[in-house]
């Protein structure tokens, strides 16, 4: 089985609820299926809903081989949205995403998307998502409109995902700090990965992984950069004794329950993911449609070289492992009707 574990979606109602209610970002329309978001005087991304087609998709997945896609909507996420909105936008995108994966035929599963950090809307929402709605995971942006992901309003969220077993999935956003490295393309060029690092090192050294042992976290884009900075972060910890005040083990030993996707486009970058976390905690994701699905595949032939049985569980085995999946009975289109940018 291959699966991608990183590939995105986004609803046509969500991109109206961003124009019509500008938070901490603003949406306008600029097409028929364009908008342009933008994040302050930081960032502006235009979105393109028909590359988002969830036909596009499944074409492009036949054509690279890909049995599954393991879906999110990606930023911005509820959180930028005003308080008020957070829940409307977080249902919106769960019930696309489970219209999405009920219409696949097993080809799609998806994460959720959450109202945070509204902690009390989230936990009602991830258990009406994972419950009703058959999500296998839930979309955490690595700040969430300024609250840390270690903040300790946010201890029962992490309580209620170790609860229900399903992991967190990271994603970047832009950061709090975006403003200094808003030039030259920085912020999805570097700042995004150092963004994601952060919120990984803080889950570890505020405590949320040591008082949540059954938390299992996807750290995207090959852990960003924090797998070549854990030597210094254990040396501060360990050595200078620093940063301990939440934690008793070695930060290396948190990461173990952490899974790295290998969207990069460096065969390089893969096989220091590969010596850092070992073949059973790397998994396939190709960020589409930011990303050509077949553009990472041969990033991973060029810098993997692994038995079949480790290639294989790179492929699409730790994914089914980790989000619970199995393998679709066949490849299917979505039958008419389906919510294609609704």
């Amino acid at each position: 089985m291959n699966v991608d574990v990183q590939s995105h979606v986004f609803p046509q109602a969500y991109a109206e609820l961003l124009v019509d209610a500008p938070g901490s970002v603003t949406a306008e329309r600029a097409g028929p299926s364009r908008y342009r978001l933008r994040y302050g005087d930081t960032q502006v991304f235009m979105l393109d809903l028909e590359d988002y087609a969830p036909e596009r998709k499944l074409a492009a997945m036949d054509a690279a081989g890909i049995d599954i896609s393991v879906l999110s909507v990606n930023i911005p996420s509820p959180s930028r949205l005003p308080p008020e909105q957070r829940l409307a936008g977080a249902r919106i995108c769960n019930e696309y995403l489970a219209d999405l994966v009920g219409a696949s035929g097993g080809r799609f599963a998806a994460i959720a998307s959450l109202p945070l950090p509204d902690v009390d809307a989230s936990v009602a929402e991830l258990r009406r998502a994972v419950h009703h709605l058959g999500m296998r995971g839930v979309f955490l942006c690595s700040h969430l409109d300024g609250v840390n992901l270690d903040d300790p309003g946010l201890e029962p969220f992490y309580a209620a995902v170790a609860d229900l077993q399903v992991p967190l999935v990271l994603h970047p956003t832009v950061p709090t700090w975006g403003g200094h490295v808003k030039d030259h393309s920085m912020i999805p060029m570097a700042a995004f990965m150092v963004d994601t690092s952060f919120a990984m090192l803080r889950l570890i050294l505020g405590g949320v992984m040591e008082r949540h042992p059954a938390l299992q976290v996807v750290h995207p884009h090959v852990g960003g950069v924090l797998p070549y900075l854990m030597g210094r972060v254990q040396e501060q910890t360990e050595v200078k004794r620093r940063g301990r005040d939440h934690i008793s083990q070695p930060p290396a030993s948190y990461y173990e329950r952490v899974w790295l996707d290998l969207v990069t486009p460096s065969a390089q970058a893969m096989r220091y993911a590969l010596e850092f976390a070992g073949p059973a905690r790397l998994m396939f994701g190709s960020d589409h449609p930011w990303v050509s699905i077949e553009v990472i595949q041969d990033y991973m032939r060029e810098g993997l070289e692994l038995p079949e049985d480790q290639m294989a569980a790179i492929r699409g085995g730790n994914a089914a492992s980790l989000f619970g999946l199995e393998m679709p009975k066949a490849k299917t289109s979505l039958p008419d009707g389906n919510p294609e940018c609704s």
